[in-house]
């Protein structure tokens, strides 16, 4: 049941979790069911469908959550630019989120590769 938890990838999407939710408590309150939710959701599901995809049966379903974590770092890189965007975060705060999802999302795009061959 842990297996997925060694996964490196799996390791930096929670960390990324903690610093999208630190991000966004700082977000005005009407704003807690609209751009902060959805960042929130798009970050949870990163490391959320890397670990169903690795308790999955085959290969191919396996291949399909990694697709979806992947799409989910792309969500992200979006919403974490509006937020700079609209002035709710500066540069400067949000590089450590872009960073790692960009780390992620090279990750994901490796282990895509090789399960796919």
């Amino acid at each position: 049941m842990s297996g997925y938890k060694q996964l490196i990838v799996w390791q930096k999407g929670i960390q990324l979790v903690k610093i999208v939710y630190s991000l966004s408590r700082r977000f005005p309150p009407e704003e807690q069911y609209g751009l902060s939710s959805q960042l929130r959701r798009a970050a949870v599901s990163i490391p959320s469908n890397i670990a169903e995809g690795n308790g999955r049966a085959s290969r191919s379903e396996y291949l399909r959550f990694l697709s979806i974590a992947r799409g989910s770092c792309f969500e992200l890189d979006t919403q974490l630019t509006i937020c700079r965007e609209i002035g709710f975060c500066t540069e400067e705060e949000l590089a450590p989120a872009f960073s790692l999802a960009e780390e992620i999302g090279r990750i994901l795009n490796g282990m895509l590769r090789k399960l796919a061959d």
